[in-house]
């Protein structure tokens, strides 16, 4: 008598995406993923976009683009729904290129 019918709610998240892909990195692909997913941009190798995937499936479509010679920081919903940020691609430089700016605080010595 009645049909059956199905409301599947599809939940959309905010995700930001930084990357760093070298000299020779796939840069046409990656434009071309984030054009897809209608992306804004936020800087220079920072961008946004309003997606109904997963973090893990981000990941993924962006592994089989990039490879494994990018750094690629993704910032989104993690469990409980907080904000988290890590990288799915890549990982953290040793030493920041800003290491050794910042001006230390140094007790002023009287000279006998």
């Amino acid at each position: 008598m009645f049909a059956k019918v199905s409301l599947e709610v599809r939940t959309v998240h905010r995700f930001w995406l930084s990357f760093d892909l070298g000299l020779r990195g796939n840069y046409e692909q990656l434009y071309q993923w984030l054009d897809a997913a209608g992306s804004q941009e936020c800087g220079d190798n920072v961008a946004t976009f309003v997606m109904n995937k997963t973090a893990e499936q981000i990941t993924t479509e962006l592994s089989s683009i990039l490879g494994t010679n990018a750094r690629v920081y993704l910032i989104g919903p993690g469990k409980e729904g907080r904000l988290t940020g890590r990288f799915v691609l890549g990982r953290r430089k040793k030493t920041p290129p800003w290491s050794g700016y910042a001006v230390a605080e140094t007790e002023d010595e009287e000279e006998a």
